[in-house]
This record gives structure tokens, C-alpha cells and sequence, in this order.
């Protein structure tokens, strides 16, 4: 490949996408509300198999890897109003770039799971969320739970700014987009359920190492582009 075609179809992925079908923002989308993190340490024989064998799982321990769960609630001042869980398995890297493999992402606006899947090649099915008082959030798909999670209340906080990149597929092809954060966060006590009906059961999360709360989030995705 050419790098004059490479450079062409970076520049014009976008376009092409987002004239598919309208319903959905342009991009970058701007998100405000607040959000949890959850990290844990994974198998890396566990999730194999739900990471494309293009991308290279990094090991941060023998035989393990990074993984994490992110719920969020986006309201006003958002591009869209929407919640969010979404379950990372691995941090991979592909010819010199590192970011996030998401396996699963689950929302409950229709335009934002169509915009997921045209604009960034996620595999985005909605769920209903049920956000419980200011401790507790359960995420449904066909009356099944497909996790919960408890939480405490911050134990300090800060004010954060924060980027990273993610990886995706669509049409065969590699992509990669970046999002940067800025938020009031805090380290909290949380335990995450999944039960085996879960589709993600099998990755086998564990109760996460690390619950970082997020409040006065401010997170904005970019466009994709391909990669190679």
C-alpha cells in the first residue's frame, strides 16, 4: 500500500461513514455526566480468543493482562444523552501503537449504538441501566444481568485530564481513535458481579485491583482512522 493511498483513506474514512446514516452526531462527540472505572488483572488464556489475532496482547505479568469495566451516564450538555458500560479485556498494540481492545459495549440510545457501529466499528447493543440511588448500578439485556456493580463513596479527589486510544475493526481493516478526559476523580471501594449468563462471564474479571470514580466528566471521542 501505497503511502499517498494510506494517507487517503485516513482523510477520508470519516465522510464516508457518517453520510451511511445521519441519525448520530459528527464528530468528535462530546460527553458530560460522570462514570466509573474498574480495573482488574486477566488471564491472558481467558480472552485470547475475543482479541483479532492482528493484535498483540500486552503481558504487564506472566500470563496476565489489563482489563477493565467503564459505566457511565452521560446527560446534559452531551452530543447525546446515553448510559454506557463497556468491558476492555486487554491492552493490545499494533505496529507501534498501544490502546484498548473493547470485546463488549452495551448503551441505551439507539442512535448512539448506530453511531458506534458506522463511525467506529464497535459492537454496540443496547441494555437498560438501572442506576440505584448513588451506590449501586445493574445493566440488563432481555431481563438477563449482565453485571452489576456496588460502590462507596469517594475517599479524596482530584481534578484529572487524561487520553488514550482504542482499537477496532471494521470491514477487515484495523482503526484506531483516540478520547481525552477531564474529570473530578476518586479512588473507591467497589465488587462487580457478572453472572455466568453474562456474555463477558468467561473473561472471568475477578473484583477489580482499583474502582476509580468520575464526576464532572468531560470526555470527547475523536474519529477513527485506519492503521497501516
Amino acid at each position: 500500500m501505497s503511502l499517498r493511498y494510506a494517507l487517503r483513506m485516513e482523510i477520508d474514512i470519516q465522510p464516508k461513514i457518517q453520510n451511511r446514516y445521519m441519525s448520530y452526531p459528527q464528530t468528535p462527540w462530546t460527553l458530560k455526566g460522570h462514570a466509573l472505572l474498574t480495573l482488574h488483572l486477566i488471564d491472558i488464556d481467558k480472552v485470547r480468543h475475543l482479541v483479532p489475532y492482528e493484535l498483540n496482547i500486552i503481558s504487564v505479568l506472566p500470563g496476565k493482562t489489563v482489563g477493565g469495566v467503564y459505566l457511565s451516564n452521560y446527560g446534559s450538555g452531551s452530543v447525546l444523552e446515553y448510559n454506557e458500560l463497556i468491558v476492555v479485556p486487554a491492552v493490545v498494540s499494533y505496529q507501534g501503537k498501544f490502546g484498548a481492545w473493547v470485546s463488549h459495549i452495551y448503551v441505551d440510545n439507539p442512535d448512539s449504538m448506530v453511531g458506534g457501529r458506522e463511525i467506529w466499528g464497535l459492537p454496540k447493543e443496547l441494555a437498560e441501566f438501572t442506576w440505584l440511588g448513588s451506590d449501586c448500578i445493574t445493566i440488563r439485556q432481555n431481563n438477563k444481568i449482565l453485571c452489576s456493580l456496588n460502590y462507596d463513596k469517594h475517599s479524596f479527589a482530584w481534578r484529572q485530564w487524561l487520553s488514550g486510544s482504542s482499537f477496532s475493526i471494521m470491514n477487515s481493516e484495523v482503526l484506531i481513535f483516540s478520547a481525552e478526559f477531564e474529570s473530578l476523580l476518586g479512588f473507591v471501594g467497589s465488587k462487580l458481579e457478572a453472572p455466568v449468563e453474562s456474555p463477558f462471564s468467561g473473561i472471568n474479571l475477578g473484583q477489580p485491583f482499583l474502582t476509580v470514580r468520575c464526576e464532572e466528566m468531560t470526555l470527547k471521542v475523536a474519529a477513527p482512522s485506519f492503521v497501516g
